[in-house]
């Protein structure tokens, strides 16, 4: 694939023209135009020679674009046409109102003039035939592009507005030169055209400068980003700290950002800690903390802290330039939905010039006089707008983009925002999409007589000198608890089974009920239990020391905080969600179950998730999202892939759409993001279509009949703000926002606000799971005065209700001799 950059095109039948050319040459195999950003990417291997040539006979500017070594802030989106088109502008207004004043004060409202000009019906001509032609070379683009296209076949809209305003100064030409051979000369002046000759061109460069700057604010999200990159940056060379651009950073370089400073690159901290706002690459506003070893990213700000890094990625190569090429791309592609522009842009200037001299026939016809029947036919000319449908697509796609680069979301293609906004199948990969991937503790059982504290620190002795994921899972859970491990011996492994090791004098063990078995006696309701506990998806572990039973360990991957959120707007939104997993059925389901998903395919390997992604596409639009790594097939086989939780990989290749996060709701926000892209897309096309159709007719005299016409000038002031409607509707997508994880976790919000009984809330640690909550439920409702109790594991409190006066040493003694602490 290789990228060129367009000059001279104006309007959709320019686009037409540049794609029809390239599609000409040899090697092509399909190519895109993009009027909003002027550039087209050709596929194939075409002679480059061959395609410049080709764009060039067609009569426009061509040039390859140039690789991006480093992304410049100040001229990437820098508005070069504004500046150029208020120039035109303010010189043509300028003549305008003395032309004005002449053709419309004057003669239509006896405005004074110097004896000499009044008197004189040829003089008035002469002086608004010479401030129309200033004014029409002053605006001569218009007229050098249409002649141009018309040279090469392929009319367009200035070619349109080349007519108008040409046909109305050629036919007040005309006038003056009849005023000239004739004795009565005075009525000549109400039939002369040359003020609107000129304001035709003015007011379409008015609307061609409010259109530039509304597609300006298109790149707002992108420029937002690039606005945070930081200037400079302080490197460490030679032991000292010295200032250079950002731009001028090497691979291998020390640098230092301190509070406040922006990171100039992405790299990986040496020495220091400090707290960073990444909300430019994920759209998350918390700050996240980083220390030694942590890797950063350009961009991202530092709130607080001092580090000291490497870099590992500068220039082209860092994470935020990586996105910004990633949505530079995507807004060059071309969605499906275009399609239907194309082909109406093809045909559309040559059936209004038809339409044009049809109407002028047809009125003559009439016995109309001659300058009213020429009155309609410029209308027709300048009233139609091929522009609103060029931008129809381009601006939305722009914006679209933008912000969804802006909240995490990248998307490839023009193609994978459309396609996103059209799934209504989503198939979820389990180990790291809808989980966290990693193993975590969920429920610890102990015999009578066992502390769960004393199992839990027993546990992380054994398995602190272990490797296994699950091993290391029990070990992170007691570190997290404050566990001090016990001194082991003779620590040794048994594949498949477990691991044992020697302490006291006596073996500690841990693993599968075969092999626990063999040490100590294993009660039966704790088998059942245990059997229960696989049911729900968990691993449970025995524990034995010496010929003691001590307790079961249950481990699990866990589910990510905004699953069930995500499946939840999913369902609700009519889209089926589909879970496909290599695990075994039972436990995928109860992943499922808990999630809120009803459909499952587990127990299939990775080369076969792509054929279940196929049987999928049977029943509608599938968007498979996965890691990106072991999905690939899957995500390729997709009608679009989703790579979730990239971080800094954002050019994975399999994947239409990254995200940067490991969120679920990025998920539905790309969903969302490309319904609300379609949407403003159709809304977009049908004013395009709609406009012309009505203003057509009308700008031909068809309400002639009850008296109601449009003179070229308001034809003119329409065409332009028709262009400027759908660039202004687009710009609406800015407003989108993404969906966030509902978090409420305020204990207060743990107190019913209507309960009216007399409650006690204690903070308490060591609970682990519903079997220490009953425990301590137990315990405390013994108590004389206690109504009843509500611990909660996972908030780590205990909500009590209290009749009268309770002895709150009592309650912490009851909590103290169940093996947890009140806080």
């Amino acid at each position: 694939m290789k990228k060129y950059e367009i000059t001279g095109m104006t309007c959709s039948a320019c686009v037409h023209r540049v794609e029809s050319a390239t599609l000409g040459v040899s090697g092509v195999e399909s190519c895109a135009v993009n009027l909003l950003t002027g550039t087209m990417l050709v596929y194939g291997e075409p002679s480059e020679s061959e395609v410049i040539q080709a764009v060039s006979d067609a009569g426009y500017g061509i040039i390859q674009a140039q690789d991006d070594t480093n992304f410049d802030t100040e001229s990437r989106f820098l508005d070069k046409e504004s500046p150029v088109l208020l120039k035109r502008l303010y010189l043509s207004v300028g003549f305008l109102i003395a032309l004005m004043y002449v053709s419309m004060g004057y003669v239509m409202w006896g405005w004074y003039l110097p004896p000499v000009i009044a008197n004189s019906p040829v003089i008035i001509a002469l002086i608004q035939m010479a401030l129309s032609l200033v004014i029409i070379v002053i605006n001569s683009k218009f007229f050098i592009n249409g002649i141009n296209a018309v040279l090469h076949r392929s009319p367009n809209m200035d070619t349109l507005v080349a007519l108008g305003s040409g046909v109305s100064f050629l036919y007040s030409l005309g006038v003056l030169i009849l005023m000239c051979l004739d004795e009565d000369r005075t009525h000549y002046l109400h039939d002369l055209y040359f003020e609107s000759s000129a304001m035709i061109v003015t007011l379409i460069t008015v609307g061609k400068l409010l259109e530039a700057k509304a597609k300006g604010r298109t790149t707002s999200a992108l420029k937002a980003l690039m606005d945070l990159s930081p200037k400079l940056a302080t490197v460490i060379r030679d032991g000292k700290e010295i200032s250079i651009r950002a731009g001028e950073v090497l691979v291998g370089d020390i640098f230092v950002v301190r509070t406040g400073q922006g990171v100039p690159c992405d790299g990986i901290i040496i020495d220091g800690e400090a707290s960073l706002d990444e909300s430019a690459l994920t759209g998350e506003s918390v700050p996240v903390d980083k220390t030694i070893g942590d890797s950063v990213s350009a961009s991202t700000i530092n709130k607080n802290g001092f580090i000291k890094c490497r870099a590992e990625r500068v220039g082209a190569d860092t994470t935020i330039s990586q996105i910004i090429k990633t949505v530079g791309d995507a807004t060059a592609t071309k969605a499906p939905i275009a399609k239907i522009a194309d082909r109406v842009s093809g045909i559309f200037v040559p059936t209004i010039i038809a339409i044009s001299l049809a109407v002028l026939a047809i009125w003559l016809i009439l016995d109309a006089q001659i300058g009213y029947a020429v009155g309609r036919a410029i209308s027709v000319l300048v009233i139609s707008c091929p522009c609103a449908l060029g931008l129809a697509t381009p601006v939305a796609i722009m914006v679209g983009s933008g912000v969804g680069a802006k909240g995490g979301v990248l998307f490839k293609t023009a193609q994978a925002l459309e396609v996103a906004g059209r799934v209504n199948i989503v198939a979820l990969d389990k180990t790291g999409t809808l989980t966290t991937g990693k193993m975590s503790v969920k429920d610890i059982i102990t015999p009578e007589g066992v502390a769960v504290n004393e199992l839990l620190r027993l546990a992380t002795s054994l398995e602190i000198k272990s490797e296994h994921p699950l091993a290391r899972a029990i070990v992170e859970y007691g570190t997290q608890n404050g566990t001090e491990p016990y001194q082991t011996t003779d620590f040794s492994t048994h594949a498949g089974s477990g691991a044992s090791a020697m302490l006291n004098g006596a073996l500690l063990c841990g693993g599968k009920l075969d092999f626990i078995s063999k040490f100590a006696h294993i009660p039966e309701d704790f088998i059942n239990h245990a059997l229960t506990l696989a049911d729900s998806g968990k691993t449970p572990l025995f524990f034995a020391h010496g010929e003691q039973f001590i307790g079961i360990i249950a481990i699990a991957d866990t589910l990510k905080d905004d699953s069930a959120q995500a499946i939840s707007w999913l369902k609700a939104n009519k889209v089926r969600v589909v879970m496909i997993t290599g695990d075994n059925e039972r436990t995928a389901k109860a992943i499922a179950h808990e999630a809120g998903i009803d459909s499952v395919i587990a127990g299939v390997l990775p080369s076969e998730k792509e054929s279940a992604i196929r049987t999928l596409k049977a029943d509608g639009r599938v968007m498979m999202v996965g890691d990106g790594i072991n999905d690939a097939p899957a995500l390729a086989s997709a009608d679009i892939g989703v790579a979730i939780g990239a971080g800094t990989d954002v050019a994975i290749d399999t994947a239409e759409v990254v995200i940067i996060k490991s969120s679920l709701l990025d998920v539905c926000n790309a969903i969302r993001l490309g319904r609300a892209t379609l949407r403003n897309i159709r809304q977009n096309l049908f004013w395009a279509f709609f406009y012309n159709v009505i203003a057509i007719p009308i700008a031909s005299g068809a309400l002639a009949g009850i008296g109601f016409t449009l003179s070229p000038m308001i034809g003119a002031l329409a065409m332009s703000l028709s262009s400027v409607c759908v660039v202004t509707n687009a710009l609406r997508l800015n407003f989108f926002k993404m969906l966030k994880l509902d978090k409420n976790e305020n204990i207060e919000n743990e107190i019913d606000e209507e309960d009216d009984e007399m409650s006690i809330v204690l903070k308490v640690s060591g609970m682990m799971c519903p079997h220490c909550e009953a425990r301590v439920k137990s315990a405390l409702e013994a108590i004389e005065g206690v109504k009843e109790a509500k611990p909660n594991h996972k908030k780590s409190i205990v909500k009590i209700s209290v009749d009268g006066e309770v002895d709150m040493q009592a309650l912490k003694n009851a909590i103290t001799a169940c093996g947890y602490t009140v806080e």
